[in-house]
């Protein structure tokens, strides 16, 4: 017997045993975070003074570490507890792994009751549990707005993230992003060459799909070219996730629709072919020096306004640190949400939202609704854009909004147990909803999301909001993406053999199948259309001469060559 299918809503929480892979020692020395590979034995001490520093430099985090009372508002309030029901993922417990240290060597109390009050000598155990719970954490910040006291436990996980990482402790899958951001310029590692070519084909797709020319964001010598340069003076300089050249195609093009309807002067460059910041899960280092290489870009193009795409961590690091730590800035910053937005409102482009008509709903990521309160325009411009828009549950939804799963720097094979289960209250509020399309206006959450989705057995598909402005837009001249090409006229059909005619094409592969004994698939040999038959003209294979039909190449084969004229198709064909 079959076994019964399992209803993945109904399996219970389990713990995951799942652990990241190390980062090799390679990819730490092209960080920017000052690092150290420790000895193992000296590990200890040396996490002990990085913690010293951080605690030093960041008083909120000691603030944290003297406040929590542990009373469990926070428990239920994470998906990773949830999914899992370990509990070292209740955010307050997590954050005690760091507490117990904290007491052990930075409080009187700790110091001199010790493992009365909770508190623990730093260790090689201790370190090895929060590479394991740290990293059980997407740091959303979900937990902190149900907090009595408003504990940041996300600042609690990137300060011990970066404990670890100042003594040799750090994962593959971050370290080697960051290290790619530095030696070719993106997450992904898409060369300068690619990078252009990718756009270009963005370009002809639009082409292809619409009928209509949209402007190259970049300067080329020649048409030819394949290699490009950014355009140095253009108003805007538009930096998206490298995925949205890669794998989001759809979310790119979303966005060259709108700047294209616009009539914008916007550039894209290589050296800012990376909007995402990953030193924001783990390091203040890498932070500022990832953010800054669009500044120093942005700066060098002169350009007046840097427009960031769909990526949730992008667009909290640009508008939280731009101005503070890089500054003072010499343009403006805005996102590709409130950019078509505005343009929506001042009516400079059109929709129609008749187009869409499936239920659509949104994804709030965390770090728009909790790291810099962008909520509405993604709801204005879908209210706009599509027929039927639902918002889930209101206690699931802005700043209350679940994580993907996959944020914090989680998005890691080897963690996927781990963010499938953390992915589960996600699922359950769009499976309320019952929704087609899921509008995930970042990145990672979108490459988070289209696994949650089958995963628990949903027939949602996962889009960028600039995904369904791309269905939605109208242009002058342009051809409705994606809808059927009209129905090809039936045409009346000439047997050459015979010059019998017909209604159609599939009569006449009857006839010939019939009557010639020509199989249906090689019809095509003797069926023709009567408009071509009439238009193409004809040629004696054996004196070359043409003529304006096949009727007369007929007697000419008959008169000059002694061709029987029902045996003409031996030497007349279609010029």
């Amino acid at each position: 017997m079959a076994e019964k299918e399992v209803d993945p809503f109904k399996v219970p929480p389990s713990p995951s045993k799942e652990l990241p892979y190390p980062s090799p020692e390679e990819f730490f020395k092209k960080i920017a975070l000052k690092t150290e590979m420790v000895p193992k034995e000296e590990r200890p001490k040396k996490a002990l003074e990085a913690m010293r520093h951080i605690l030093k430099t960041r008083r909120s985090v000691a603030t944290y570490m003297d406040t929590c009372t542990k009373c469990g508002a926070c428990a239920e309030r994470c998906h990773y507890y949830l999914g899992t029901e370990d509990p070292f993922n209740m955010p307050a417990h997590r954050v005690d792994l760091f507490r117990k240290v904290y007491k052990k060597h930075f409080s009187i109390g700790g110091k001199l009751l010790g493992s009365i009050v909770g508190a623990e000598e730093m260790s090689n155990k201790v370190l090895d549990e929060w590479f394991k719970y740290f990293y059980s954490c997407s740091e959303c910040r979900r937990c902190s707005m149900f907090c009595p006291f408003g504990i940041d436990t996300a600042e609690v996980t990137m300060a011990a993230r970066e404990v670890m990482l100042r003594v040799g402790i750090g994962t593959k899958y971050s370290n080697e992003i960051i290290s790619k951001v530095y030696e070719v310029g993106n997450n992904l590692g898409i060369p300068e060459l690619a990078f252009w070519n990718n756009i270009q084909f963005c370009v002809d797709e639009i082409k292809d799909t619409m009928g209509i020319e949209v402007k190259f964001p970049g300067v080329k010598k020649s048409p030819e070219d394949e290699m490009a340069e950014p355009k140095k003076g253009a108003e805007i300089l538009y930096v998206p996730p490298s995925a949205d050249l890669f794998v989001n195609i759809d979310t790119q093009i979303g966005s060259m629709l709108v700047f294209h309807a616009a009539d914008a002067d916007y550039t894209m460059s290589h050296r800012a072919s990376e909007a995402a910041n990953f030193g924001l899960f783990q390091d203040y280092a890498d932070l500022k020096a990832i953010n800054k290489r669009i500044v120093d870009e942005a700066h060098r193009l002169g350009v007046k306004k840097v427009v960031f795409g769909e990526c949730g961590h992008a667009w909290r690091a640009a508008k939280n640190i731009t101005e503070n730590w890089n500054g003072p800035l010499n343009f403006e910053i805005e996102h590709i949400l409130q950019y078509t937005e505005r343009l929506i409102r001042e009516g400079k482009i059109k929709l129609d939202k008749t187009r869409v008509k499936e239920i659509v709903t949104l994804h709030d990521p965390c770090n728009y609704a909790r790291g810099s309160k962008l909520l509405d325009p993604q709801r204005y411009i879908l209210k706009n854009t599509v027929s039927d828009f639902r918002e889930m549950a209101a206690d699931k939804i802005r700043e209350y909004t679940f994580c993907c799963g996959g944020g914090g720097g989680m998005l890691m094979d080897e963690l996927m147990d781990l963010r499938m289960k953390g992915g589960r209250p996600k699922a359950e509020a769009v499976k309320e909803v019952g929704a087609k399309y899921l509008a995930a206006p970042c990145a990672i959450c979108k490459a988070q999301l289209r696994l949650v989705m089958p995963h628990y057995k949903l027939d949602t598909e996962v889009v960028g909001v600039m995904d369904l402005v791309a269905k939605a837009i109208v242009i002058e001249g342009a051809k409705v993406p994606g809808e059927a090409p009209a129905p090809a006229p039936v045409q009346k059909t000439k047997c050459s053999l015979c010059d019998a005619e017909f209604a159609s094409f599939d009569e006449c592969a009857e006839h010939a199948e019939k009557e010639h004994q020509i199989s249906k698939d090689q019809a095509d040999l003797c069926c023709e259309t009567v408009e071509a038959a009439a238009v193409a003209g004809c040629k004696c294979s054996l004196c070359d001469a043409e003529f304006a039909s096949f009727d007369e190449c007929a007697e000419h084969a008959e008169k000059e060559h002694q061709i029987s004229k029902d045996q003409a198709d031996l030497c007349c064909e279609p010029k």
